[in-house]
């Protein structure tokens, strides 16, 4: 709430009332004054509550639009899984029939190897036998030659003995001639067939070494393709177990878009009924500004009649305080200690790596030295003062008291609270307080102390002119 007042400083004394009833309808003036005041307080107090709620259903509102859009993306995630599920039916269909295919072929593959095997299983029973004929033939052909050794050593006696009979074993020793050389054909042959014998044996015996290494890899093959059976069989009971878990999460899918379908007329419903509230609240607040717009319209008609009020002492001392401060500002100005360009200039430079951001003016250097003195003594005025500041006119406060002009640390919630000079306080209140030029201008507010408490505070201000120029003005806060 805000109170001002449009006649000059200082307040001129009010009429002393005339007649019979004129003490009592002074009376009468105080109490409704102090009425008023507690009326401002009131409308203040519900002005604040129905910012606090307005910025509730602003979460609120907030808040819905995050769980619309949430359910949005559920929906958007549904209709996308509902594909996707039915991309994987199809996959799994399609896998399970080739995996289906490999196993049929894997199959027919392990029958022609056991066929394969049997064969050269007995391939190598043969080969044995091979072998075993053909060291009988080689004994036989070597019985063969050792006889035919014999005949032809017989052959030789044969025909010597025949030399000897002279022309009487003449006809003996052509026959033993004849024996002579079939011997010899014989012995030859039977060397011919013993060459033959140890070539088929020599084949005989790679062969069977061969035939051995080839049983030997059918029984791995077969051992083999018996593994991928089974790893096939159980690919094809994964991928068939896929295929109805895809299924079922097709129909989890599908109760989740009934589940959807649902609720979303519900969020809208809770949306529109949020949305009406936060309007009520809107016009609501609306209402109370306009209540506290009349409540310090009526007090000002009270103080201009001349009602007395509890603020009047602190009234006179902020008035006079803004006249030093402007009495000050007006001999640097004189004594050229700065310019009015620089001591009404709005050109604000940021302090870096300041949180809350601190900024300086041309004039911050001036103000830090001045006005000190008229501020700092301001807190000792009464217990219930708060901080007296000088502000411009757009919430600039240069030179704040000494507590509340600590050097800055690394919490900025610390620094917020200690750290209020070189600041801008353009809210309500601020901005009022600097721009203002009415003799004197009372302000309502609730101070946020932080973790949701407020505190009732009184902001009076008064205008300081320098040279006739308005600068800003001196707020002096203080309890309710």
């Amino acid at each position: 709430m805000t109170l001002h007042a449009d006649f000059p400083a200082p307040r001129p004394a009010a009429p002393e009332p005339e007649g019979p009833d004129a003490p009592a309808a002074g009376a009468r003036l105080d109490r409704l004054s102090e009425e008023a005041a507690r009326l401002g307080h009131d409308i203040v107090v519900i002005a604040g509550h129905l910012e606090t709620l307005q910025g509730v259903s602003g979460a609120q509102l907030s808040q819905l639009a995050e769980a619309r859009g949430a359910a949005r993306a559920i929906a958007a995630a549904n209709a996308a899984m509902a594909g996707a599920t039915a991309r994987v039916d199809t996959a799994t269909e399609g896998a399970l029939a080739e995996v289906q295919q490999s196993v049929a072929a894997i199959r027919q593959a392990l029958s022609r190897t056991a066929e394969m095997s049997g064969w050269v299983g007995g391939l190598s029973d043969r080969m044995r036998e091979i072998a075993d004929t053909l060291k009988a033939v080689t004994a036989a052909n070597r019985q063969i030659t050792t006889i035919a050794d014999q005949v032809k050593f017989l052959a030789i006696n044969a025909r010597i003995e025949a030399a000897r009979a002279g022309q009487a074993g003449r006809g003996f020793g052509v026959v033993a001639e004849a024996i002579n050389d079939l011997s010899q054909q014989t012995g030859q042959a039977a060397a011919g067939v013993a060459t033959s014998i140890r070539s088929l044996s020599d084949w005989a015996a790679t062969l069977s070494a061969q035939t051995q290494e080839v049983a030997g890899q059918a029984a791995a093959l077969r051992r083999d393709a018996e593994g991928t059976d089974t790893a096939l069989r159980r690919i094809s009971e994964a991928v068939d177990s896929a295929r109805a878990g895809a299924r079922e999460a097709a129909q989890a899918v599908e109760r989740s878009e009934t589940a959807t379908a649902r609720f979303h007329p519900v969020f809208e419903g809770m949306g529109r009924a949020v949305e009406d509230g936060a309007g009520a609240v809107r016009e609501a607040r609306r209402g109370a500004e306009g209540m506290v717009d009349r409540g310090e319209r009526l007090l000002q008609g009270l103080v201009a009649a001349g009602a007395s009020s509890a603020d009047d002492r602190f009234i006179a001392r902020v008035q006079a305080d803004a006249a030093a401060i402007a009495a000050l500002l007006e001999e640097a100005v004189a004594s050229g200690q700065i310019g009015m360009d620089a001591l009404f200039a709005t050109d604000y430079r940021p302090i870096p790596g300041t949180d809350p951001s601190q900024v300086m003016a041309p004039f911050t250097r001036l103000t830090d030295r001045l006005l000190p003195p008229v501020q700092e003594a301001a807190l000792g005025f009464d217990p219930k003062v708060v901080f007296c500041a000088a502000v411009d006119r757009n919430g600039y406060l240069p030179t704040h008291n000494r507590k509340f002009s600590q050097p800055q640390g690394k919490d900025p919630v610390w620094n917020a609270a200690n750290c209020r000079n070189r600041r801008i306080f353009d809210d309500r209140v601020g901005l009022k307080a600097g721009r203002s030029t009415a003799p004197f201008l009372l302000q309502v507010y609730r101070r946020d102390m932080g973790g949701g408490e407020y505190r009732m505070m009184k902001d009076l201000s008064a205008p300081i002119r320098v040279r006739g120029r308005h600068w800003g003005g001196l707020r002096l806060a203080y309890a309710f």
